[in-house]
């Protein structure tokens, strides 16, 4: 059953999202980014500038490249070659979630976000999804 991470309190969800995805790629995992298209624009420019010592190899879920590169990019469901974890930067809880091992919902300060992010709580939880919680905010937003 997928295990479902909330990762609450993040300063910034696009360079929160770049770090953890610069760490679950250190780790030699796969990772799939569910968001906005614009949100998938700004992520795509902040992991080739995220830092000069790091390459973080990723492609849109739709490329040709996308079974042999490890960060895949989507703002629509599709179906993607890896499994492992799926990031979510959107305020809905992606249709497809249920075929990944663990999702990441990462959640911002911001009043709206946290209340989309209490709404896909709610919906894991009465699915019998294993929950966890955890406050960005004393961790300084460390990924």
């Amino acid at each position: 059953m997928t295990r479902v991470d909330f990762h609450f309190n993040a300063p910034d969800k696009l360079h929160y999202g770049c770090r953890l995805l610069r760490k679950i790629h250190r780790a030699g995992q796969r990772a799939v980014v569910y968001a906005p298209p614009v949100e998938i624009a700004a992520l795509d420019t902040g992991l080739w500038t995220l830092s000069p010592l790091d390459f973080i190899p990723h492609v849109a879920a739709t490329d040709p490249l996308a079974t042999v590169t490890p960060i895949l990019l989507c703002s629509e469901p599709v179906d993607t070659p890896h499994h492992e974890v799926l990031v979510n930067l959107a305020p809905q809880t992606p249709s497809f979630f249920s075929r990944f091992e663990r999702v990441i919902e990462v959640v911002t300060q911001r009043d709206e976000d946290r209340a989309a992010a209490r709404e896909r709580w709610r919906f894991y939880k009465e699915r019998g999804y294993p929950l966890a919680g955890f406050d960005l905010a004393g961790a300084e937003g460390s990924a």
